[in-house]
Parts: structure tokens; C-alpha cells; sequence
């Protein structure tokens, strides 16, 4: 394989692995929770992720339909 040809796939898989990782970081909420933690200026800790999950439960609770 050409140095050129094999330079690009190599720059395409890291391309795609980081994309990769960084859907399985929002599928898994790990980049909501970092996100969550710049917002807040706090550090990772039981305490944080606790308060982490109430918000999250809080935004995505199924809101009462009226009538």
C-alpha cells in the first residue's frame, strides 16, 4: 500500500473511532455528566453524580397530559 493511501486510512479509522466513542459517551451519559459538571464548576463525586441523576430524572419525567 502507498504511504499516502495508508496515511489517510489510518487518519480515516481514528476519525471514526472517535466518533465512535464519542456516541457511545452520550448513549451512556458520561458526556451529559461531564457537561453537567462544567456547568455546576464541580467535581466528579457521589454527591455531584447524585444530583446529576435528579436533574436528568427531573427534565425527562413524563409530564401529567391535561384533559
Amino acid at each position: 500500500m502507498k504511504p499516502d493511501l495508508r496515511e489517510r486510512r489510518l487518519k480515516q479509522l481514528a476519525s471514526f473511532v472517535r466518533i465512535f466513542l464519542a456516541t457511545l459517551r452520550e448513549i451512556f451519559d458520561e458526556a451529559a455528566y461531564a457537561r453537567f459538571l462544567q456547568r455546576t464548576q464541580t467535581t466528579s463525586s457521589p454527591q455531584a453524580y447524585a444530583a446529576f441523576r435528579r436533574e436528568h430524572e427531573h427534565r425527562h419525567a413524563r409530564r401529567p397530559r391535561c384533559c
